[in-house]
């Protein structure tokens, strides 16, 4: 019968921890960057847990590095790992908890009233895709210890000592069979513990980097927590509003919030679930929104004297312009589109968080008049400005339909007319347009160049915007509109790649035109369309051998295999290569790299934007001074 002969024997069974090395990415997103950083939140989600729980005030996370990858140890002071037996199965709950699937103490909301490690799979997901794994345990007077090996025990559970005090420590190595990459995303890392150190007052969270010598030492510790955060999002924007601080719990629900208007022409809100960041929002953020606009239409109503001249119908993004806010909820059995946390689907906390912000917001601004009034102006201020954005786009539509092609004339388009195989380079100046052109492969890639400065949309209206000659060019090359008119399904181009040299030029413009995905075509971000192409930093010579590295690192690597006896070139920008060199460095799919886009990624490039863009010159130096020493090589 052959192939059709489909029988018991053809069933495979795979223990717990065999599923997840098979299938990684089911638990941890994928085997790139993303998933290697996961495990690490997965270890130190549950620290976390234990201070919400308020058994836990510190937390040490040391980075180290071994063979050439990274590995991770991070202890907390929390109560430790329970070491006894579970006398059902015969092993120590440590054991257990290590090495089975849907095991720990989240499920019944005993031991954790809230918790953001939800499926109980957290440590046995990062046992499994470790080299190694040791963890020790500090309870009851006793030191344990207990080593594991890709998701098997390598060394039972042993007492090593005495001690006075709790706490917990797992240092892992993730594991080379698995994984792509071999350094932990420090930037990613270090965002993330500056959330929680806002999120949760009182807890100190140490970071020792100690891969390269000599090494680094970062503290994160917040006093007021929302209020803080608050402060560190809206930087130097000019306040329109007094703080809004919102603190709420009923039964097993709590909501913190705080949130302010300031002078910019954006929204910055950020989410969370049980310290988790919810970067696809979800029932909370959708509450919030609904309250929001209800509360500002019913205040309206009630005193419409104080519009003043403004008459335009409002709509719901129009009360979020300006607004810098931070929403936490803290929950039992939150319900998350998948393992890594990306979106809340209670509907349950929707009406939670819309019945407390209306009613607070309304508040507020019964009490604070003034501020109401500044508010009223900045939306509906707002409005107007999408009204004429709105009638910009459909002059711009009108003329493309009557005076020309719908394609802009700078495109150098593909052959290809399927989305799924088309791919668009978006690259910046002549020379580097001239080599990308004649290196391509015309039948699938089509090179966008950009000439002329992009705009600066974090202090640009809608209207200026839409009327911006270059984005205007990019938006209508991609096919799928923009912003509420967007629609990804007509996509020209399913491969979006951002190509710019090596330089700082190029990192600032490759930050302008991730801030503009961020906010203005974000469905293509969440599509995961949008790549940042990498060429080569330096071409090796050796006789007639030629090798490209990609990092520092990479040429160290080359360099000792040829007993340091080449020749080195540091490529500045992309035109110093000619298109046989960008083609099989760069746009090759068999051997380029590529780095897909996540919205994480886009929010930091925002964040950045914000810095190193906006007024505030002591804020700017004050970054450029802490990371000065991070900088490899400086174009001048």
């Amino acid at each position: 019968m052959g192939d059709s002969d489909y029988s018991a024997k053809d069933i495979v069974v795979l223990s717990g921890t065999q599923g997840v090395r098979k299938r990684p990415a089911m638990y941890i997103g994928s085997t790139g960057s993303t998933g290697f950083l996961h495990l690490l939140y997965e270890v130190l989600d549950n620290a976390i847990d234990e201070a919400i729980a308020g058994y836990c005030d510190t937390v040490t996370i040391k980075l180290i590095r071994e063979d050439g990858i990274d590995v991770c140890e991070l202890s907390d002071n929390g109560r430790g790992i329970p070491v006894d037996p579970i006398q059902k199965i015969g092993k120590p709950a440590l054991e257990v908890i290590m090495t089975s699937l849907h095991s720990g103490g989240k499920f019944e909301n005993k031991a954790y009233k809230v918790s953001g490690g939800l499926h109980g799979v957290g440590l046995t997901v990062v046992n499994s895709l470790s080299e190694y794994t040791e963890v020790v345990v500090k309870r009851d007077g006793k030191v344990y210890r207990m080593r594991f090996s890709r998701g098997a025990v390598s060394s039972p559970l042993e007492v090593i000592g005495d001690t006075s005090e709790n706490g917990t420590s797992i240092k892992f190595k993730p594991d080379t069979e698995i994984f792509s990459v071999r350094n932990f995303d420090t930037v990613m890392l270090t965002e993330r513990l500056r959330d929680l150190s806002y999120l949760n007052p009182g807890v100190r969270i140490t970071l020792i980097d100690a891969r390269e010598e000599p090494g680094k030492t970062y503290e994160y510790y917040s006093k007021n927590g929302m209020q803080d955060f608050l402060n560190y999002m809206k930087r130097d924007k000019q306040e329109l509003s007094k703080q809004i601080i919102i603190s709420k719990q009923v039964d097993g629900l709590k909501l913190d919030l705080a949130m302010q208007y300031v002078n910019s022409y954006s929204e910055e809100l950020l989410s969370f679930v049980n310290k988790i960041k919810t970067s696809e929002g979800g029932m909370h953020v959708t509450g919030f929104h609904g309250a929001l606009t209800r509360a500002i239409s019913n205040y309206v109503q009630k005193n419409p004297k104080k519009l003043g001249k403004h008459s335009a119908a409002l709509e719901g993004e129009d009360t979020r312009e300006g607004l810098v806010a931070i929403i936490s909820v803290l929950m039992q059995n939150p319900e998350f589109e998948g393992q890594t946390k990306q979106k809340l689907g209670n509907v349950a906390v929707k009406a939670f968080v819309e019945n407390v912000v209306y009613h607070e917001v309304s508040r507020y601004m019964e009490e604070n008049p003034q501020d109401a009034v500044a508010i009223l102006d900045k939306v509906y201020t707002a409005a107007e400005a999408r009204e004429s954005a709105r009638k910009a786009r459909e002059l711009a539509r009108r003329k493309s339909m009557f005076d020309g092609p719908v394609l802009p004339g700078k495109l150098a388009d593909c052959t290809e007319s399927d989305p799924e195989k088309a791919e668009i380079f978006i690259v910046e100046g002549e020379s580097a347009a001239g080599s990308s052109k004649q290196a391509r492969d015309r039948f699938f890639q089509a090179i966008l160049p950009l000439r002329g400065k992009i705009l600066n949309i974090e202090k640009a209206t809608e209207d200026k915007i839409f009327s911006n000659a270059t984005l205007h060019t990019m938006v209508t090359a991609f096919g799928a509109g923009i912003k509420d008119n967007m629609n990804p399904e007509e996509v020209r181009y399913k491969k979006i790649i951002i190509l710019t040299d090596a330089d700082v030029d190029g990192s600032h413009i490759r930050t302008l035109l991730l801030t503009f995905f961020y906010r203005y075509m974000r469905q293509l971000v969440e599509r995961g369309y949008v790549y940042i192409g990498q060429p080569p930093l330096f071409k090796i010579s050796r006789g007639r051998e030629t090798k490209y590295a990609y990092s520092d690192q990479q040429l160290e690597t080359i360099m000792k295999g040829y007993d340091g006896k080449a020749t080195v070139q540091r490529y500045k920008g992309l035109g110093e290569m000619n298109p046989e060199q960008l083609w099989e460095t760069t746009m090759d799919p068999k051997v380029r790299v590529l780095r897909k886009i996540k919205i994480g990624d886009a929010e930091l490039a925002n964040t950045m934007f914000t810095i190193l863009m906006g007024l505030d010159v002591e804020q700017r130096r004050h970054f450029i001074e802490e990371h000065s020493s991070e900088v490899n090589f400086l174009d001048v």
